[in-house]
């Protein structure tokens, strides 16, 4: 009896293992499903860059996002306050890294026909983009004190400029050739993937920096302000130098000096000649100026016109932030359908303006719960139009045309977005100073004597500006015969 059962047991054992082989494959195609559905920037990675590389690569951008927290937030707050300067003052050099916005696309046009020795098209940009925010970050904290010394603040008010305008300067080469590089890195079925989510990766960057600062200066003194500017520069230096290591392959080929090479004159000529690619930079500008207008007045309208508290004005930005990355989500899941990204971009105007609807009547009706929804959609709707303009001026880019221009179309659309979006915040604060007073002053007649008017004019410009939007969008969506690229949820992580 126990040799039969020994046979019956042997006999058995074959037919086992295949069912477990088959149940192991099973578990395992589940996890394989379950995390490319659900885990973020799954379906970004690729054989040849995965996701541990993409990840890396995306340090500069967090780098970037530090940097717009320190000089839009943290510093902009320390002159006005504690070093009492004009406001203006502040406001003209917050505006310093402006100035090298349009010179994105020229950026990008160089680092595309770089030439050199090395062999490296990118590396030299995003390196010397890198040196020059460090060293605009390592001038700022011995600026600001040579302000507070009663002795030479001119000379203190002239470093603090030339810090910002370096690190302006550093942001702006940085980001052009850093996306330029994760194009030229990725498969074409995946770059806008990439660049999505080293976007996203940004307004992370943002987002964390803005707490661990805001946590770090919870007691300001002057010296711990020096500590953290400088950390901050050390930082930076950092994660460039491990987001480029060993990213750019080597090819003296592709950067060897041409007799033949074309002029950025050229160049920009033939890519601006369509009428699809000047129109889709016009929607880009006029929908980046709309949704950027408020910036700085959402929370004082808050705080001046609801009487909201610190906190709850600080929440509409928290707000804000899950809109825009909910809105990152749903149009990675539109895109994964196949629509058209005119048309989401035009779907997220259309929010927009619904959402400045709910901001401008949150005053008269004294509605605060009107107010967040609007701070939510805000974000939403500005979520929705830039991976939408995002991902139709990849798909400008025409290799067989000018020998590659993946650096110039990113560099053109991030020089418009930037510039409109910079000039609108501060055109928006002057008109909401200048309508203010004047209403205040009765000079508008009693029934608009509030300072509440001025905020509602600058909400009622950002909506005439999404109806150009939308009026710039129309033709693009009804003309759209080119193949859309498909991605996932996971191409925008949440």
């Amino acid at each position: 009896m126990s040799y039969l059962t020994a046979l019956k047991a042997s006999l058995a054992r074959p037919a086992r293992q295949p069912r477990r082989q088959l149940e192991s494959l099973r578990t395992g195609a589940f996890w394989n499903r379950l995390g490319t559905r659900f885990l973020p920037f799954a379906d970004a990675a690729t054989e040849d860059l995965p996701l541990g590389r993409i990840l890396r690569l995306s340090l500069f951008q967090v780098s970037v996002g530090m940097a717009a927290v320190l000089l839009t937030g943290t510093l902009n707050r320390v002159m006005i306050v504690e070093l009492g300067m004009s406001a203006s003052v502040v406001a003209a050099m917050v505006s310093l890294p402006l100035l090298f916005a349009p010179l994105r696309a020229l950026i990008g046009f160089k680092s595309d026909h770089h030439a050199s020795l090395l062999g490296w098209k990118r590396v030299p940009y995003i390196w010397f983009g890198t040196l020059l925010q460090f060293g605009g970050l390592a001038i700022l904290p011995f600026a600001l004190l040579v302000m507070s010394a009663t002795g030479s603040p001119v000379a203190g008010q002239v470093a603090a400029a030339l810090g910002f305008l370096m690190v302006g300067a550093g942001m702006h080469t940085t980001q052009t050739a850093g996306l330029a590089l994760a194009t030229d890195l990725a498969p074409d079925e995946a770059r806008p993937r990439v660049v999505a989510l080293l976007y996203v990766m940004l307004l992370a960057g943002m987002m964390v920096s803005a707490i661990v600062i805001g946590r770090l200066l919870a007691d300001f003194t002057p010296t711990k302000l020096v500590q953290i500017v400088q950390g901050a520069a050390v930082l930076t230096m950092i994660l460039n130098l491990v987001a480029l290591w060993k990213q750019e392959a080597r090819s003296r080929v592709a950067t060897a000096r041409r007799e033949d090479s074309p002029s950025f004159g050229a160049v920009w000529a033939i890519f601006i000649a369509r009428p699809r690619t000047m129109r889709l930079l016009v929607a880009v500008g006029l929908g980046a100026a709309a949704f950027s207008m408020q910036d700085v007045l959402l929370e004082p309208y808050g705080g001046q016109i609801l009487q909201l508290s610190v906190g709850a004005t600080t929440s509409l930005t928290a707000l804000w932030a899950v809109g825009m990355l909910v809105g990152f989500a749903l149009a990675a899941s539109r895109l994964g359908d196949g629509d058209d990204p005119h048309r989401l971009a035009g779907f997220g105007g259309v929010i927009g303006i619904a959402a400045f609807l709910c901001v401008l009547f949150a005053a008269p009706l004294h509605a605060v719960a009107l107010l967040r929804i609007g701070a939510t959609l805000i974000g939403f709707g500005g979520g929705l139009f830039s991976v939408g303009t995002l991902t139709a001026a990849m798909a400008i880019s025409d290799e067989q045309t000018l020998g590659g221009r993946t650096g110039l179309a990113l560099g053109a659309w991030g020089a418009v977005q930037a510039t409109c979006a910079g000039l609108a915040i501060a055109i928006g604060a002057f008109v909401r100073d200048l309508v203010s007073a004047a209403a205040v002053a009765r000079d508008l007649g009693s029934t608009l004597a509030d300072p509440a008017t001025g905020y509602a004019c600058v909400y009622a410009i950002e909506i005439l500006l999404l109806l150009g939007t939308l009026v710039a969008l129309g033709p693009l969506v009804r003309g759209s015969t080119a193949p859309q690229t498909r991605f996932g949820l996971s191409d925008f992580p949440i």
